[in-house]
This record gives structure tokens, sequence and C-alpha cells, in this order.
């Protein structure tokens, strides 16, 4: 069995088990926050591209890795996570469209077993959210679990102006964080919430 130390991502610790991601007003721009209020990861979504992708800076603005599109115009697909410093492929972020449940595996790169994942709290209110006019001011709140479907944590929308995820990580001893970090912002831009 895989260790999540495996997807270390060189050049990012992140060691907490609670994360604030915030959306800028803007664009899909994003911002990663500590328990303490610190910034330890941003991320944007590169406009006017083929291929969604997703560059992540430290919070001294350096390189640490980005998330790629593997296809074009894709919104049910694969998401690669590469390290920008090694170069190496580390995960897989993979979505499986439905409008009746947001699914997203995180995989391992190489042989694609999975690692974790992450769903939204059901059908009825997912169906709200994509149907119902106002339905996008309903919050999202996803279940992460490893690939046993043991729990490992939650990640929860907040009734805000722009988009705010509180990221609770309960047992995160066979699933690594960074991925799910960046899920947290990537579901955000790609499903448009």
């Amino acid at each position: 069995m895989a260790t999540a130390s495996e997807y270390d991502i060189e050049g990012l610790d992140l060691t907490d088990d609670s994360y604030t991601v915030e959306q800028s007003l803007i664009r899909n721009k994003y911002k990663s926050m500590d328990s303490g209020g610190s910034v330890v990861l941003r991320g944007k979504q590169k406009l006017f591209k083929l291929k969604e992708k997703f560059p992540f800076v430290d919070d001294q603005g350096e390189d640490v890795f980005e998330v790629e599109a593997t296809g074009m115009l894709d919104v049910a697909g694969n998401y690669v996570l590469r390290d920008s410093r090694t170069d190496e492929d580390l995960v897989v972020l993979d979505n499986d469209f439905s409008i009746f449940q947001d699914t997203w595996t995180v995989r391992d790169a190489d042989d694609g077993h999975e690692l974790a994942r992450i769903d939204s709290r059901g059908a009825v209110v997912t169906l709200m959210r994509n149907l119902l006019p106002l339905g996008w001011l309903i919050p999202h709140k996803y279940e992460i679990t490893d690939a046993n479907g043991m729990h490992v944590g939650t990640i929860e929308g907040q009734l805000s102006v722009r988009d705010r995820y509180e990221i609770t990580i309960d047992d995160a001893s066979p699933v690594p964080k960074e991925p799910i970090v960046a899920a947290a912002m990537v579901i955000d831009a790609i499903q448009g919430n």
C-alpha cells in the first residue's frame, strides 16, 4: 500500500489538519490558508486555454505544482497534478460528471490505483445546485474517503460573496493532503461553483 509521503510535493509542506480555500472576487484565482490564517498556497486557472491548466505557487510565489487537463475543453475528465520542481506526475484528479452526484477520484499517476474519493453530499442537493435559478448559492459539502471508503475528512462550502471552503482532514494517514487541497480549488473552478 502506498503512503501519503510518496505523493509529497517538493517545496510544499502541508502539515495542518484544516485549511481554508478562498476564491478571488474577479476570476478563478484561489488562495489556501492554514489554521493560523497564513497563506500556504495560491493557484489560478489559466484563461483562454484549450486544456484547463492551474499553476500553483507557495507563500513565496515559487512554483510548486500544476494541475492540467489531459483532454481539451474537458468538463468531465482527468486532471494531472505534476510537481513543478521534479516534473513528476504524482496523482490524477478523475472527475466523474453527473448532475446527480459530484464525484472526484484521486488516483496514482503511474498505475491508476485509487487513493481517495471526494463525493458531494447527495443527489437532491446536487440537483438543486444545478437546476434551480439561484442554486449556485447553496454551499457545497463533500466527504473525503480513502480507497477503502473510510472517512478521511470534509470540504465544506461557506455562504459568502466569494467561494470559500473549509477543508478538514480528520485522518489523513493514507491520503496525500496536497492533492486534496488542490482538488478543492480545481473542483470549484471546473464546475463553476
